[in-house]
């Protein structure tokens, strides 16, 4: 798999530590679909609560399909926003028209590229103890008309 991360750096600290601990947190996400493990503890350290169980449910259903990820995904068009209260929302793009599930072992779905290729993201972030960004709330939408290029 490969990431391209449209993400310019903002020059403001905080905005910056968002987009980096976010990056991470999808990776972490693909992370635990290749290991075939929905508590794959690199995601746990980026996702709490509602955020957590949803992703660990997306996760899930991966495993049960035995199936994994391949191709190159590219992330795009970030807003963020860091309150003084120590949480953060982003919102972003996802292109997945060139990523694709790998049925394991390998069996490769290659499909077209739709609308539903674009998806949009809606994180809310709370910086922990350690100082991570971590996602609290997240809402995506596939064939998202803001995301279609």
């Amino acid at each position: 798999m490969s990431y391209t991360f449209d993400w310019p750096k903002t020059g403001d600290k905080d905005k910056d530590a968002v987009l980096s601990d976010s990056e991470q947190s999808i990776k972490a996400v693909d992370l635990a679909i290749v290991h075939q493990n929905a508590l794959d503890k690199p995601y746990l350290y980026y996702y709490e609560g509602e955020a957590a169980a949803g992703t660990q449910k997306f996760i899930q259903n991966y495993v049960d399909l035995k199936a994994s990820l391949t191709g190159a995904y590219r992330f795009y068009s970030p807003v963020v926003a860091v309150s003084k209260d120590g949480t953060a929302s982003l919102s972003y793009c996802e292109d997945q028209g060139k990523a694709y599930v790998k049925y394991l072992p390998n069996k490769i779905k290659k499909t077209e590229v739709t609308a539903k290729s674009y998806v949009s993201y809606h994180t809310s972030l709370k910086r922990n103890g350690k100082g991570v960004w971590v996602i609290q709330k997240i809402i995506s939408q596939s064939g998202s008309a803001e995301c279609q290029p």
